[in-house]
């Protein structure tokens, strides 16, 4: 670094390059100021993240020769934060009392140290035979490169405020991140190496436009045993979220074209995106950033330079807390699925009205109807049928038919009471008013007969039925505590009984008062009069359409 008395000793630096400060600083322009804090603090978190690295790689790799001086670039690196820390401060940029010539002046020993340590650090990895360390080295020195030139080049501190991104490729570092040379040797792929790295146990995505940053970030989640991918910006950030599944992701807030905050809005705003825990990395450490960034959706937030320790600590409450919310959401889809079934079993064995008054809390539901209309269809010689086959067989053709009758009841809004045996019983009219309940049974009615007709050509089979009708009121509810059952009482279903069982294959009886609702609309012939238990006798009819069919 160069000597601090060489420039204007009013500044300490470069008119030119502190103008935009010192213009800053005149017209309040603290969002300027808060992006000199984060620029100084980018390389700063280099120099500390890859020190800290270098010194974990020296212990494992054998070079404890080294290990001094990179303790003394770490510690030389802390220093520096906290001088910035301290020059930077929000109360001195409030007040207006920020002193650059002094900031220059006290980073310019630490600084120097760090250069000075870097090489001879350089030197000893090369003459002991631990190239894999020099690449890193490299890194290092182009950081502190960067720090020492925002006080030296023509217009530099300008650039780097302006453009942080830009003003990085000054720092000596070619389009791959590596120090182009290192004293004296070019650098190669011999240099460094790869060690093998545990089984991931969780996929990060690291989005940061400084290569530097993604790659010693990368590799300090790889080392914790993290899948790690990166990304230079938020917009490729946002396609690798969409292109694959992620668990959680590190954020930087200072990116060219889509910051931090602007992506952290689209994925929250995206219904795939919005439950994959963001944490903020970044050098701005003013209180509103932080607010913002928690009020956005963040999870966390986690200011650069940042403690491995600590990042882990957040990275892995982050986790914990996405796997609870993951659990708990496959807890609720699973629940949403039970209840859909249980729903589902519900309504076969009651109708929808009834099951929603259950639910709701109703213990006991009993319901008078004045108006509706009963329906039976029974087999005929079912008895019969059943004794010249297998049980099997006969519980799987009665299963279709009434399987068929059941589809034929829904499609006309009818409700199937329940079958018993080889019957089967529906209504019109219940357990929701209809006025059309007659018609619409007698339209159902038909259609199990042509449901038989299609049946029997199916299998070869020569079944028939017998379909009985009546019309006037009834009692409906729920008997049963355990075993619920929706059914219905009264001398409306006991006479619907009877014209079933005194009826004729293939034919559709009704009573007088179902041929009353249903006069002129069908043709009704007169098969006399029968007797009905516990009634007086009355006559009967067989429907037919009115074009015979």
């Amino acid at each position: 670094m160069s000597d601090p008395g060489s420039s204007s000793p009013a500044s300490g630096a470069s008119p030119s390059s502190l103008t935009p400060i010192i213009k800053a600083l005149k017209t309040g322009d603290l969002e300027t100021l808060s992006k000199l804090r984060h620029a100084l603090r980018t390389p700063l978190n280099q120099i500390i993240g890859y020190s800290e690295m270098l010194m974990e790689s020296a212990a494992e790799n054998n070079a404890e020769s080294i290990l001094p001086d990179l303790k003394r670039i770490h510690s030389c690196g802390g220093q520096l934060l906290a001088l910035i820390n301290d020059a930077l401060a929000p109360w001195r940029i409030d007040s207006g009392k920020i002193d650059f010539p002094g900031m220059r002046l006290a980073m310019h020993d630490p600084l120097a140290a760090i250069l000075t340590q870097t090489g001879l650090c350089v030197e000893k990895s090369q003459a002991s035979g631990h190239g894999e360390l020099v690449n890193d080295l490299g890194k290092i020195l182009s950081a502190a490169q960067n720090l020492e030139k925002l006080f030296q080049g023509e217009g530099y501190a300008e650039e780097l405020i302006i453009s942080p991104t830009g003003a990085r490729q000054a720092g000596g570092m070619s389009d791959t991140g590596l120090l182009d040379s290192v004293g004296s040797r070019p650098l190669t792929a011999a240099d460094f190496g790869m060690s093998a790295q545990p089984m991931p146990s969780a996929k990060l995505l690291a989005v940061d436009d400084d290569p530097m940053n993604r790659d010693m970030l990368a590799r300090r989640l790889d080392k914790l045993g993290y899948e790690v991918t990166d990304a230079a910006n938020g917009r490729e950030a946002l396609q690798k979220l969409k292109d694959g599944n992620f668990d959680l992701v590190l954020l930087d807030i200072l990116m060219p074209d889509l910051d931090g905050f602007q992506t952290l809005e689209f994925m929250k705003a995206d219904p795939r995106l919005r439950h994959v825990p963001v944490i903020m990395l970044t050098a701005l450490d003013d209180v509103a950033s932080t607010v913002r960034c928690i009020e956005a959706g963040a999870e966390d937030y986690v200011p650069k330079p940042f403690n491995p320790t600590v990042l882990r600590a957040r990275i892995s409450a982050s986790l914990e807390k996405k796997r609870l919310r993951d659990q708990e959401q496959a807890f609720l889809a699973q629940l949403q699925i039970e209840r859909s079934k249980s729903e589902r079993l519900l309504l076969n064995v009651l109708p929808k009205a009834i099951a929603e008054r259950l639910k709701a809390g109703q213990r006991t539901i009993v319901d008078s109807f004045i108006d509706s209309t009963v329906l039976f269809a029974d087999i005929v010689g079912f008895t019969r049928i059943a004794s010249r086959q297998s049980p099997h067989r006969t519980v799987q053709l009665l299963n279709e038919l009434f399987s068929g009758f059941d589809r034929i009841a829904e499609q006309r809004e009818l409700e199937k009471v329940k079958t018993i045996g080889d019957a089967y019983m529906l209504a019109g009219g219940v357990p929701v008013n209809r006025p059309d309940h007659a018609e619409a049974c007698t339209e159902a009615a038909f259609e199990f007969l042509e449901a038989v007709k299609v049946f029997n050509r199916r299998h070869s089979l020569d079944w028939a039925i017998r379909i009985g009708m009546n019309s006037g009121p009834v009692v409906a509810g729920i008997i049963g505590t355990k075993k619920f059952s929706y059914d219905l009482w009264g001398d409306t279903v006991n006479i619907a009984s009877r014209m079933e069982s005194h009826g004729q294959p293939g034919k559709i009886q009704v009573s007088e008062a179902t041929r009353k609702l249903l006069a002129g609309k069908y043709e009704f012939t007169p098969v006399g009069v029968i007797e009905i238990k516990n009634s007086s006798p009355m006559p009967t009819y067989l429907l037919t359409r009115k074009d015979g069919k």
